[in-house]
């Protein structure tokens, strides 16, 4: 029998962080893990159940909840919404420098503030280093379970989530695999310090980012480290999340799901372990 879903409150160096814990039908021996690390919306009803399906396909799946409480009330869709339609207007630079987005945040309707000053914070550089060591925690939690091979942990993030997956990489040389879809990358600096493959996926009308990912790409190879992307033609940013009509495209989401077990299946071969 598989071992019941549930969730746990794990110490980390910040806190306690809620995660939730997926099982595969047959965790009689010890099995793979992979961190799912939520989008800008936190750990919600899409990621649980995108947890759920890494477990149908025999991972121990983790989806940690990274923000705080407060946060999680002000980061809704809708006020999302609300907080792009102000950054349409502003300069991109502007999400690298937390004092000029806080000035930009101050100069905006009442309404679209609180969500402004809380996207801020979760894109603050060094908070976000913080998130990547509560990630940390939670993969050497994994690695102690008697469900999971130690050796065979990975992690697959969006959006948010997808930075974080990298970060993730560059903090914990153990990681095997980090899935990156259509996130930002990792702190160039910090490339050489990865250990894991990661696969990059990403939507073509989502320039932003796809824009970015030679940088990436390059820095990998100078590196010496294994690094592959995919990028879909007609598909926007979050093209995954069928819980989002707008952006959703079920053709790039499919090919993505099969990448990314593909990815995860060679990542995890026993034959390429240490």
């Amino acid at each position: 029998m598989p071992a019941p879903s549930r969730t746990v409150a794990l110490p980390t160096p910040h806190g306690t962080m809620d995660c939730f814990l997926a099982f595969p039908p047959d965790s009689s021996t010890p099995r793979p893990a992979v961190v799912v690390i939520h989008e800008i919306f936190g750990a919600d009803a899409h990621i649980r159940n995108v947890a759920e399906r890494f477990a149908a396909e025999g991972y121990v799946a983790a989806a940690p909840e990274l923000f705080p409480r407060e946060v999680r009330a002000v980061l809704t869709p809708a006020n999302i919404a609300l907080a792009m339609q102000s950054l349409a207007q502003a300069p991109p630079e502007l999400r690298k420098d937390p004092g000029k987005f806080a000035e930009f945040a101050a100069t905006q309707p009442p309404e679209r503030r609180p969500v402004l000053e809380a996207f801020g914070t979760v894109t603050n550089p060094s908070v976000q280093a913080g998130f990547a060591e509560d990630l940390l925690a939670l993969t050497t939690y994994l690695r102690s379970l008697p469900e999971v091979d130690p050796r065979r942990v990975g992690s697959v993030g969006f959006c948010f989530g997808g930075a974080m997956s990298a970060r993730l990489a560059t903090l914990d040389p153990e990681l095997r695999a980090a899935v990156v879809f259509y996130g930002q990358n990792p702190p160039i600096d910090d490339v050489p310090r990865i250990r894991a493959s990661v696969l990059g996926l990403y939507g073509e009308l989502d320039p932003g980012l796809t824009g970015t990912v030679p940088l990436f790409a390059e820095a990998m190879a100078r590196s010496g480290r294994s690094f592959s992307s995919q990028v879909y033609p007609g598909a926007k940013h979050a093209f995954f999340n069928d819980t989002r009509p707008s952006n959703y495209h079920a053709e790039s989401a499919a090919d993505a799901w099969r990448r990314t077990l593909q990815f995860l299946s060679a990542s995890f071969d026993p034959d390429g372990l240490p």
